[in-house]
């Protein structure tokens, strides 16, 4: 059923590539001349002509090659780009509204089709390696390289030297970048860090209460254990004085929302020991998989003692349910991307300005796979965890246009407001993104924009770093793992049973691909990790 059905699927898209190639017709296109710019330099921009639901907040067109001035110069007149992204609002907002604003100012005619997660990753990837692609621009999450770069076209040299580019952090031009060229164009910046409320442990009451409680000083946690013991002080108790109860952590649980990730940054610091290089998923020689060893299988042992410190509903808790929890007041504590720290610093937000972001939490030990003991020895990996990317179809047929695109969506000025609107998914990944003083323009106070700027910089010079798994058939592995912390959260396998059943499930995956062709991928992601 599940193979028919398959199938079907795979036929439809291609008949969609046909199609939508058919409509474009082939053959080379002719750019005509520059025509006037519609925008003087440094015109001020805003998007509430748009929608009533954009913020009042302006800011002034940067000068350069992207920006409204520049691109308003180019004349597409008469030619369609064709763009897929997620639903709105997460990315497919922004990539509607620049869109829009794009064939305002080139006079081109703009499609733009928003699927659901879910659906994406077929949708794009089936017409491409049918050699017929469906769409020029695609938005998805950068993780998906190893399946989607041989049908990628390098971003050319006059965009990568623009100063918004030359501004993109290392870590995510690295991201960025697939065997030596840049195939992805940078539109954001995720990675997991951890949240808590200020306001409660940093209150002196609390603080004493702690200490008597546990003979412990009540602190932003430095450790998973340490988090556990915050969390489970404080769930049940009412910190807010509303008469109902508060809880420790909110976390992304619910299986095939993400929870991947969430069990990936809990794993980060017991499996990247800092002297042994070569990988953490599998054994980059034998491509033997890792994922049932000591180091994950503790992380997931807490994660089943965390469900204790959960707001009711919290084991089965999407990715939303994650940002509201802790946005909007009910848990302490949480620790995913930039949704739930944002939503809580939202202007009419109960928490704005009570909070505050910190590494994700460490250990006090790391397993060595070389020795296969533990070594004791505090440790700290962050974990740049996928993010949206973009990139062009290789066989595009106006590739300026379609880089033009991403080079307007992208500008200083789109992406100055794009961060600031929590929705659009568009987290910080220039270094001009670190600068605290941008924040607070936006109503941050001092200690929260400086929290959180010098959390995300921090990251971008550790050399203990964990990035996602980037390899052909990633969606399965990561499936894989989503059902194996699923079923020990359910209490339906003790944690070494459903991780080595993951890592049997990881095997079939493998040998399916082919052990060459995804060792090959895996040396890229190792290589980011070793530095």
């Amino acid at each position: 059923m599940r193979n028919s059905s398959y199938k079907g699927v795979v036929a439809a898209a291609i008949v969609v590539a046909l199609t939508a190639t058919a409509c474009t017709g082939q053959g080379p296109v002719e750019n005509k001349p520059d025509k006037p710019a519609l925008f003087k330099p440094g015109s001020e921009i805003s998007y509430s002509k748009y929608s009533k639901s954009y913020p009042k907040t302006k800011v002034r067109d940067v000068p350069g090659p992207c920006s409204y001035e520049s691109i308003s110069r180019k004349d597409y007149s008469g030619q369609t780009l064709k763009i897929i992204s997620h639903a709105i609002p997460v990315i497919g907002e922004p990539t509607q509204l620049h869109a829009e604003q794009f064939e305002e100012i080139t006079g081109a005619k703009v499609e733009v089709i928003n699927v659901p997660f879910g659906e994406l990753h077929q949708k794009i990837l089936t017409p491409l390696q049918a050699g017929q692609p469906a769409y020029d621009v695609m938005f998805y999450p950068s993780l998906w390289v190893g399946d989607m770069a041989p049908h990628l076209a390098p971003v050319p040299k006059k965009y990568l030297d623009t100063p918004g580019m030359k501004d993109v952090t290392k870590a995510y031009m690295d991201v960025a970048t697939w065997d030596g060229k840049v195939v992805q164009y940078p539109v954001d910046g995720d990675r997991h860090y951890l949240k808590v409320r200020t306001d409660v442990l940093g209150d002196p009451k609390r603080q004493a209460a702690y200490k008597a409680a546990t003979g412990k000083d009540l602190r932003t946690p430095r450790t998973w254990a340490e988090y556990q013991e915050v969390a489970a002080f404080f769930s049940g108790k009412d910190v807010d004085g509303d008469g109902k109860p508060n809880f420790g952590s909110a976390e992304v649980t619910k299986r095939d929302d993400l929870t991947f990730s969430a069990f990936i940054s809990r794993a980060a610091p017991y499996v990247k020991h800092p002297d042994v290089g070569g990988g953490l998923f599998f054994d980059l020689e034998t491509m033997e998989p890792l994922i049932n060893t000591p180091g994950f299988v503790r992380a997931l042992e807490d994660m089943v003692k965390a469900k204790s410190t959960w707001a009711p509903g919290g084991a089965n808790f999407g990715l939303g349910d994650e940002i509201l929890s802790f946005g909007g007041g009910q848990s302490v504590m949480s620790y995913s991307w930039d949704d739930a720290f944002i939503q809580g610093q939202q202007p009419d937000g109960t928490i704005r300005n009570k909070i505050g972001a910190a590494p994700l939490p460490g250990s006090d030990e790391a397993y060595n796979r070389t020795t296969k003991a533990w070594d004791k020895k505090p440790n700290q990996a962050p974990y740049f965890t996928w993010g949206w990317t973009s990139a062009v179809a290789k066989a595009a047929r106006n590739q300026d246009m379609a880089f033009d695109y991403l080079c307007f969506f992208s500008n200083e000025a789109n992406t100055a407001l794009d961060l600031t609107i929590g929705r659009f998914g568009v987290n910080p990944y220039r270094k001009a993104h670190f600068d605290a003083k941008f924040w607070e323009r936006q109503g941050w106070e001092k200690d929260v924009a400086e929290s959180y700027v010098h959390t995300l910089s921090g990251m971008e010079s550790s050399t203990n770093r964990v990035f996602d798994l980037r390899v052909p058939g990633v969606n399965g592995y990561m499936s894989a793992l989503a059902n194996g912390v699923a079923a020990a959260l359910a209490g339906q396998q003790a944690p070494q049973r459903a991780l080595d059943d993951v890592a049997a499930e990881w095997e079939r995956i493998t040998d399916r691909i082919g052990k060459d062709k995804v060792r090959t991928a895996y040396r890229h992601v190792v290589a980011l990790e070793d530095n």
